[in-house]
């Protein structure tokens, strides 16, 4: 006898090939998948209280993914919700994330990244107040309209580098070994023989440690990096 899914999500997609393919990330994974392709039909499904988390795209027939989220929220549907479009601009983003969203992914997006995207969502919905903004010495991370600033100046970082120094962000203090932040930054297992962590490491430093500014971002060598005052 076939296993029931422990969770379930759905998908409200109106292009079949993204929708495919996120249901069949989510199969691998373990999750259970239903697929619909216009917001109308999207807000009736996931207002019957089946499913644990939502993929929705901005763009729908019928009903747009902002209208969906928005008439969720004031029906009392807490339902996690992975807004999924096209629209790269900041401001887009925060719109999406205001309206009721709990996250954003851009397209393209590599299918491994929107899974993990959707189990941190869960975490944090089954576990203590999510955390939105990050703070180490005068630096700082909004998590919400993924912004960063030192010293009140913004820092540009690219989607890699943000998940990069997050994580530095939230172990401040404490050492990283670099397999350790291979395999949650990357999320493949460690090959001691590669050397992204290190090229990715130097392009965050000219970003964040200026030459005006004291230096945040430690080597500790033969181990691995941190960020902060050494322990």
């Amino acid at each position: 006898m076939q296993k029931t899914p422990a969770v379930r999500v759905l998908i409200i997609e109106d292009d079949p090939a993204v929708a495919e393919e996120i249901a069949a990330e989510l199969n691998v994974n373990g999750f259970g998948a239903d697929i619909v392709g216009d917001g109308n039909l999207g807000l009736e499904k996931a207002c019957s209280g089946s499913y644990d988390a939502i993929t929705l795209d901005r763009m729908l027939p019928g009903l747009d993914g902002l209208s969906v989220v928005t008439r969720l929220r004031a029906a009392g549907i807490e339902t996690p919700v992975l807004m999924i479009s096209a629209m790269s601009d900041v401001d887009e983003r925060i719109r999406g994330l205001r309206a009721g969203g709990d996250d954003y992914l851009v397209k393209p997006f590599a299918a491994d990244e929107m899974c993990a995207r959707l189990e941190v969502m869960l975490r944090r919905r089954s576990g203590p107040a999510q955390v939105t903004k990050l703070q180490v010495e005068d630096l700082e991370m909004d998590l919400i309209d993924r912004s960063v600033r030192r010293n009140g100046q913004a820092i540009e970082l690219k989607q890699l580098e943000f998940r990069l120094l997050e994580y530095l962000m939230r172990n401040s203090g404490q050492i990283l070994t670099r397999k350790m932040i291979f395999e949650v930054v990357w999320k493949y297992h460690f090959d001691p023989y590669t050397n992204l962590i290190e090229v990715h490491i130097g392009r965050l430093r000219k970003k964040v440690d200026t030459p005006a500014l004291p230096p945040l971002i430690h080597t500790v060598w033969g181990t691995g990096y941190l960020l902060g005052q050494r322990p």
